[in-house]
């Protein structure tokens, strides 16, 4: 009988991606279990997974609510990076094969070659340049596809510059009822889903998105500014243009409040103004303050677009308010029908209905 190959892995299969990062719209959307599902498809197709985590995970207790959750399971052959000291709480016999140099909190990052199937806590890097190091570290050892395993409030690892592909886990743990999480996942898509810049406009920017900084253009591509300063300190700095002819902002950094609120001053006198950051996840305000700068005539472009590969559903809530798995699993794809939708253990349970039927 032939391997039972999921929507979702067949999906990352085809997209050729070698870095996939998993990310979760908040605490218990089912993060963990697509990690878990994905490491399970790696083994049964037989392809060498890495796995790391920006964090913890893996742990009996979610470590924000208190609630349990589903530990990370490996399988034998899979190579992990994880600080020392979870080691001492795996569930699995590993085998050392590598070293990072990289300290964290529970020790130095290593990497491990798994020798059986069960539960490991994951414990990476947290900062992107040392995660790429990981992620570079755990293909020199053997593997093919590496996994990124994101934690609370922290979306860079899904960032371009890091991964190749993002998984998005939404479900019923978010609140407020069916539609509202619909809402609120849109809304992340909205921000995660910004259009990459086209090559000319990327070209422009390239100073910018190489060294860091912010940068500003004329509509004749002159540059007004270009400054390796902290984003946080970019709002002073453009407003000192606010009389100039500006075509183009770059802002390679994180955008919040303050900064926001300055581009949308500028994009209120200045029809046609393309605003460039590095990519979705930098940018730290509400789907509402996209379709404020958009109806100011304003473009907002990713210097590198994220590629979604997929939506992963979790219709149960530990907090209460849980759905039925087929409902909300036909309501995410009649509302997000621009991506392809998955609820990995509905989808599970239905193959091993069919497997007992033949």
């Amino acid at each position: 009988m032939t391997a039972f190959q999921s929507a979702l892995w067949q999906r990352v299969q085809a997209s050729g991606s070698t870095t996939l990062a998993v990310m979760g719209m908040t605490k218990n959307t089912g993060k963990t279990v697509a990690l878990n599902h994905l490491l399970a498809q790696a083994a049964t197709s037989r392809i060498s997974v890495g796995v790391t985590s920006i964090g913890r995970d893996g742990e009996d207790r979610d470590q924000v609510f208190f609630v349990p959750k589903p530990p990370v399971l490996v399988w034998p052959g899979t190579l992990v990076a994880t600080a020392r000291d979870t080691l001492q709480r795996a569930k699995v016999r590993c085998q050392r094969i590598d070293a990072s140099g990289i300290d964290s909190p529970m020790g130095e990052i290593v990497v491990v070659k798994v020798l059986d199937y069960g539960e490991m806590e994951i414990a990476g890097a947290s900062r992107g340049a040392d995660q790429r190091k990981i992620i570079s570290r755990l293909k020199q050892c053997g593997a093919a596809l590496v996994l990124l395993d994101g934690a609370l409030g922290r979306s860079h690892h899904a960032s371009p510059a890091i991964a190749d592909a993002v998984i998005l886990a939404t479900g019923a743990a978010i609140g407020g009822g069916m539609a509202d999480v619909m809402r609120k996942t849109r809304d992340r898509l909205a921000i995660l889903g910004i259009a990459q810049a086209d090559a000319a406009v990327r070209q422009l920017c390239d100073p910018v998105f190489a060294t860091g900084g912010v940068g500003v253009w004329d509509s004749h591509g002159k540059p007004l500014f270009l400054a390796d300063i902290p984003t946080l300190n970019g709002a002073p700095a453009l407003m000192q243009y606010a009389q100039a002819d500006i075509k183009t902002i770059a802002v390679s950094g994180a955008v919040g409040r303050s900064l926001w609120r300055a581009l949308l001053t500028l994009a209120s006198s200045k029809p046609g103004l393309s605003v460039v950051v590095n990519d979705g996840t930098k940018l730290f305000v509400e789907a509402a303050d996209l379709v404020a700068l958009h109806q100011l005539g304003a473009r907002l472009l990713a210097y590198r677009g994220i590629h979604l590969i997929g939506i992963t559903l979790n219709p149960f809530s530990p907090l209460g308010g849980s759905f039925i798995a087929h409902e909300f699993l036909l309501a995410a794809r009649q509302a997000f029908g621009d991506y392809s939708v998955s609820d990995v253990m509905l989808e599970q349970q239905v193959e091993n209905q069919l497997q007992e039927m033949t």
